[in-house]
């Protein structure tokens, strides 16, 4: 459909720290944003609240203005349609008090403008310290639409006074992230272990021959992406994590390709476990740590390649969904256990429990019937990405009328 109209939309979040799940979270939201304008008729024009402005540009090629200048700000939303606040984990106080005051705080403004205001698919909580709680509710009970990505975060929202019909539950966003055609056709996409890079390490622990070897044909092995935090003090879950990944590879021959989705501290996570691990004689395996991602489609890539995925960070298991790649999750915050529930999953265990022979036989499992986890899975990934698009859907149809 020829756009008709077009409004301008600002667009608050975790935005230009180069995090790597919040910026897919971004770029899904963008791309679902113009689909359905598309499809309604409406030209939708964003704006992005950035701590990088002038990067957020360049790889979005969208308008940004600094989050922090609030008269810049304030102009932007004023000139605007209205203001999306979301996705990810922005209103919660388990990783300072700053973040609640500040999204509630560009909410508000927007309601002081007279702006409408929707909520995208935001994982809401923990929200520890009682004062929050009804400022929350106050400000979420003036806005136009809300949507969740759990049922706990409806469940939250219930208990603190937003009414049930307000809140929309749906995906993560990310969900709904895929690779440009030309890239993610079956066939296309080279396995992982044509991309090891100068820090592979083959068996005997010394550089792997990398780019060479693969590209010749002679040694294609499965991929097994990790992504990890620091997130235990006594970081019993990684030198478990590394028990697991050495006994899996005792098992066959593989390459542990580690995915850092937030720098600098993932990849020190990463070396962390790469440390531990001691591929075994004989069997041929090798280790790498993939480069700092530039955009979400590069790490969006890098997880298409793997032939299982195993994941802390939420938006690794995100994504290895997307490309219908299997999963094996270990849980730090419930916001894992909740993800994983959608897809009738648990965690193979947690930051404070996991046990290394249950990660290397979940593992060995699911490495050798990928397509049967696909296939029982499909009908539940598919209906994830669809879901995916409805705030946006939502929000465009408010915009046209």
């Amino acid at each position: 459909m020829v756009a008709t109209s077009s409004k301008t939309i600002v667009i608050s979040g975790y935005y230009g720290f180069r995090n790597i799940g919040d910026e897919a979270v971004l770029q899904s939201i963008l791309d679902a944003l113009q689909e359905e304008g598309e499809a309604a008729g409406v030209k939708v024009e964003p704006v992005v609240l950035s701590i990088d402005p002038e990067w957020t540009s360049q790889t979005y090629g969208v308008k940004a203005v600094h989050r922090m200048k609030f008269g810049e700000v304030r102009n932007a939303i004023k000139n605007s349609s209205g203001l999306i606040s979301g996705g990810g984990s922005l209103l919660q106080d388990a990783t300072g008090l700053k973040s609640i005051p500040y999204y509630l705080g560009i909410i508000k403004l927007a309601q002081w403008l007279r702006k409408p205001t929707f909520i995208y698919a935001q994982g809401i909580g923990p929200v520890n310290r009682g004062m929050y709680r009804p400022l929350i509710a106050s400000v979420f009970r003036r806005c136009e639409y809300i949507s969740v990505r759990d049922a706990e975060s409806s469940a939250l929202l219930r208990d603190i006074g937003v009414p049930k019909s307000m809140i929309e539950v749906v995906p993560d966003p990310v969900m709904g992230l895929s690779l440009p055609a030309a890239d993610s056709e079956a066939g296309v996409l080279e396995p992982a272990a044509s991309l090891i890079d100068s820090e592979a390490l083959s068996a005997n622990g010394r550089p792997g021959r990398g780019d060479g070897e693969a590209a010749s044909g002679k040694r294609q092995l499965p991929v097994v992406g990790v992504s990890v935090r620091f997130w235990n003090p006594q970081r019993t879950e990684l030198m478990k994590l590394a028990e697991g990944l050495n006994a899996l590879m005792s098992r066959m021959p593989l390459h542990i390709r580690f995915l850092p989705f937030h720098y600098p501290g993932d990849e020190e996570a990463s070396r962390f476990v790469m440390n531990m691990l001691s591929p075994a004689e004989g069997h041929g395996s090798e280790i790498s740590i993939a480069p700092q991602s530039e955009t979400p489609l590069e790490m969006l890539e890098e997880v298409s390649r793997c032939s299982l995925l195993i994941g802390m960070r939420l938006h690794s298991l995100i994504y290895a969904a997307s490309q219908n790649v299997p999963m094996l999750g270990i849980s730090y915050d419930p916001k894992i256990d909740h993800f994983l529930a959608r897809l009738g999953s648990v965690p193979a265990g947690t930051s404070y429990d996991l046990d290394h022979r249950i990660v290397a036989a979940q593992s060995e499992r699911l490495l050798l019937d990928q397509e049967g986890w696909r296939t029982s899975h499909a009908g539940q990934l598919e209906q994830l990405r669809r879901e995916a698009q409805l705030p946006a859907k939502r929000i465009v149809e408010y915009l046209r009328k």
